[in-house]
């Protein structure tokens, strides 16, 4: 809380109670400015600005308070207020986001004290969890070759915290490359069947974690040469096999002629008969 004291003729000074603040986004937060003056507050005028953290060197005027009058700024409007002006200058932001972290400063000048406001300065963290990680891969999923698993996340306050981890059959943690401080990445060489498997990329920060998820399939290169072996080998077998069923068939046909012979010459054995010749009578 900043304290503003002063007299008639004195300049108004500032004492810093509070140098930080941290809110979650979509909360509220008070940025305290009180102050007291014994000169009458008709003529007050009390500035807030913002310098972002994201563009520091372009600050934007957040509200004012002049002559009984208060602006805001287009892109706060609706969401800032001063709470208790003209008896105080602590101003409320609701509904805060990411992009509301910066340093703000409070001046206030209520003339006839000196024209130089004094100033007051007050750092604001909006805090975020980590959003929602983007997996990809890219490389040579076959056995022997070379993947990267990348994973990069947008937004997060304090910045996440990137893991990599293969879930099957077993958990392993993998060791990670980080690329700046929102993504990392993972590199698998000398590729094998024992890496197919489903991994995942976790980005965390005390408000929470989230999650992406790769499924690998690791293909084995048939080997061509092995396969022009195995052909030969099963046409060499066929052949075998008709020559061997040749041979046996000209082998029946043989032998059934044989058999066909043999019962021929039987039948001709069986079919000669003795016939004896006729007897001659002499008569004397």
């Amino acid at each position: 809380m900043w304290i503003i004291t002063g007299e008639l003729g004195q300049q108004i000074n500032l004492a810093a109670r509070e140098s930080s603040l941290e809110v979650v986004r979509g909360d509220f937060v008070v940025l305290p400015c009180s102050f007291f003056t014994s000169s009458p507050i008709s003529k007050l005028n009390v500035i807030w600005t913002l310098s972002p953290f994201s563009s520091p060197e372009t600050p934007i005027q957040v509200i004012v308070y002049d002559h009984g009058q208060v602006i805001e700024d287009r892109s706060l409007t609706g969401r800032v207020a001063f709470t208790g002006i003209p008896w105080s200058a602590d101003i409320v932001l609701n509904d805060t986001h990411v992009s509301d972290a910066g340093v703000y400063r409070c001046m206030v000048n209520n003339p006839p004290e000196p024209a130089d406001p004094d100033i007051g300065e007050l750092v604001l963290s909006v805090l975020a969890p980590p959003s929602l990680p983007v997996c990809q891969w890219n490389g040579d999923i076959d056995v022997g070759g070379s993947v990267t698993l990348s994973c990069s996340v947008m937004e997060g306050v304090p910045t996440p915290k990137i893991h990599w981890d293969k879930l099957n059959p077993k958990e392993i943690s993998l060791p990670i490359n980080m690329e700046g401080d929102m993504s990392g990445s993972v590199q698998i060489v000398n590729m094998s069947s024992q890496m197919s498997g489903l991994y995942r990329c976790s980005a965390t920060n005390p408000l929470g974690t989230e999650n992406c998820y790769l499924s690998l399939s690791i293909y084995s290169t048939p080997d061509i040469s092995s396969g022009i072996l195995q052909g030969v080998l099963l046409t060499l077998s066929m052949s075998l096999v008709l020559l061997a069923l040749l041979v046996l068939m000209l082998w029946l046909r043989r032998m059934g002629q044989n058999g066909r012979w043999r019962e021929g010459k039987e039948e001709c054995y069986s079919e000669i008969r003795y016939t004896a010749p006729p007897m001659k009578r002499s008569f004397v």
